[in-house]
């Protein structure tokens, strides 16, 4: 034991300033949903090098806040939108990944309702929306961001129902399947879905039709949180097919 101690306080006090430094960013996928097709956010880099190339939304973490917390401000102040569903990547740190200077970054995906977000915060930034198959080319590792976010999305929408994430409080059957076939590219068959998703027991029906489609309309649903949250705590999984 005192030999271990004295190993220890031959430590130089000042290893910390001996080091060389680096920049900790983290990085937001955000996606949404529109007229069938899962969207991107994207916005011109405004930080030398490859200033004014597409990039996706990001920030360095500052030294009084959480990796999570420093996501959470860079959506909120591109978006408006606070307490969205937000779920870390992974850690991409390459030495030469930024040219910029030694940057590691933590990828963060969001899942946000094209409904709620504030348009004229999204403009003053100078971000669009772009479909995700037909993305421009992204500067440093976002490309591969973006693939590794949509394959994390495809594995999680699964066995849970993130689908949700992207639709209005009230939906219609052929809405919630627009979004899923859009998160796994390929279309379901209708019925099979129908079947599946009732299934759950998860979805209210409502007194109400929307009828921007037919003039029959088709009925209202909303998602019931509490009774899927109790399902969960039993190890139930959402799954689509």
């Amino acid at each position: 034991m005192y030999e271990e101690k004295q190993e220890f306080e031959s430590v130089p006090q000042d290893l910390y300033k001996q080091n060389d430094k680096m920049y900790v960013a983290t990085d937001c996928i955000i996606f949404g949903f529109d007229s069938g097709n899962l969207k991107l956010l994207l916005f011109r880099r405004r930080v030398s090098p490859l200033a004014g190339e597409w990039s996706l939304i990001g920030s360095f973490v500052k030294l009084d806040e959480d990796v999570s917390t420093a996501a959470e401000r860079v959506l909120e102040e591109i978006t408006g939108l606070k307490n969205v569903y937000m779920e870390e990547l992974k850690v991409y740190g390459a030495a030469d990944r930024d040219p910029g200077f030694r940057c590691i970054s933590v990828g963060q995906y969001a899942l946000i309702r094209l409904s709620d977000y504030d348009r004229k915060l999204v403009k003053e930034h100078g971000a669009e929306w772009f479909d995700v198959e037909e993305l421009p080319d992204l500067v440093l590792d976002h490309n591969q961001m973006v693939k590794e976010a949509l394959e994390k999305l495809k594995q999680k929408a699964r066995i849970q129902p993130l689908g949700f994430e992207l639709l209005p409080e009230k939906f219609t059957i052929p809405q919630l399947q627009s979004v899923y076939e859009a998160i796994f590219q390929k279309p379901l068959d209708a019925r099979n879905f129908r079947k599946k998703v009732l299934s759950h027991n998860v979805l209210v029906k409502l007194d109400e039709k929307d009828k921007t489609s037919s003039k029959r309309g088709a009925y209202l649903y909303k998602f019931d949180h509490n009774r899927y949250k109790k399902l969960t705590e039993k190890g139930y999984d959402f799954e689509i097919w």
